[in-house]
């Protein structure tokens, strides 16, 4: 077939920055064998032998407003929607163009909750119902972007909580990026005091086994976290699903304390936490120590 170009893992990865991604990371389809059928990339795309996931920072200063308690609107635009559904979708789906135009085919896919569930019947034995949902963060730690932490979050080592990611599914057979050997969360202890309603659970605790790679998880009460005034977004797609708590007081504090303890890569020259927590509990607003 003409105009067929060979395409490395390198390849993949500069593109990706020139499209705008400030995080790439590489799985091979193996690593996705012993996902169920209705999260298995290969019921999208059965010839997938490479998943791309491609991500891009939310900017701190995005969270400032909640972080004082003053401006929430930034967030939402700047740290969620446009970031998810207009920069970081123009980088996926740019990607895909680039594979494309090289002789292989790429699968753009945005991040869906899973709790959606199926909508449609089976189009033949051994096809999942459809919808596919992937489980986009645990993807994540396949490509080796980072981890699952206590509270539920992904943390890559150069953001901490700060990142959104997206998948392209690809026939090229490009080399895996290994998983991310840092420990990022190892103040489990911390997290009941930064979620002033209680939904992290220790008692709810499992551990989250992903190619070998173990992570302690608590149980995380979700609709708890969709009663929070604190930062938390619900769900645009699925008023069931998780509601976003990157910005929420919970996530605040996570991303406050991978940097105090010098955890994030991509430093900064003041701290994010520089004044007393607020907590909105009820009708009453709290302050305490911001540490």
């Amino acid at each position: 077939m003409t105009g067929q170009n060979h395409v490395t893992a390198a390849d993949v990865k500069n593109m990706a920055g020139k499209f705008g991604a400030d995080l790439t990371g590489i799985a091979s389809i193996e690593r996705f064998r012993n996902v169920p059928e209705n999260e298995n990339p290969e019921q999208i795309f059965p010839e997938t032998r490479s998943v791309i996931v491609i991500g891009r920072r939310i900017a701190r200063g995005s969270l400032r407003g909640i972080e004082e308690g003053t401006q929430f609107g930034l967030y939402n635009l700047y740290g969620y929607d446009w970031l998810e559904n207009r920069f970081l979708a123009s980088a996926t789906y740019n990607l895909a163009e680039f594979l494309e135009d090289s002789g292989y085919e790429a699968v753009p896919v945005q991040n869906l909750p899973k709790e959606i569930g199926p909508t449609g019947l089976r189009v033949a034995d051994g096809r999942a119902a459809p919808n596919v949902l992937i489980d986009f963060d645990r993807a994540a730690v396949r490509a080796g972007l980072g981890e699952i932490d206590y509270g539920g979050f992904l943390l890559t080592p150069e953001f901490g909580t700060r990142q959104r990611v997206q998948i392209v599914l690809t026939d090229a057979e490009l080399r895996p990026d290994p998983l991310c050997e840092k420990t990022l969360c190892d103040f489990q202890d911390k997290y009941s005091d930064f979620c002033p309603l209680d939904a992290i659970d220790p008692g709810g605790e499992t551990t989250l086994g992903i190619c070998g790679k173990k992570m302690r998880v608590a149980g995380i009460d979700f609709e708890t976290c969709r009663e929070c005034g604190n930062g938390a977004v619900n769900n645009r797609y699925y008023p069931e699903g998780p509601p976003d708590r990157i910005a929420a007081a919970c996530g605040r504090s996570v991303y406050a304390e991978l940097e105090r303890r010098g955890k994030i890569e991509r430093g900064f020259r003041t701290a994010f936490r520089k004044r007393p927590v607020w907590n909105r509990v009820g009708n009453r607003v709290e302050l305490r120590d911001g540490k």
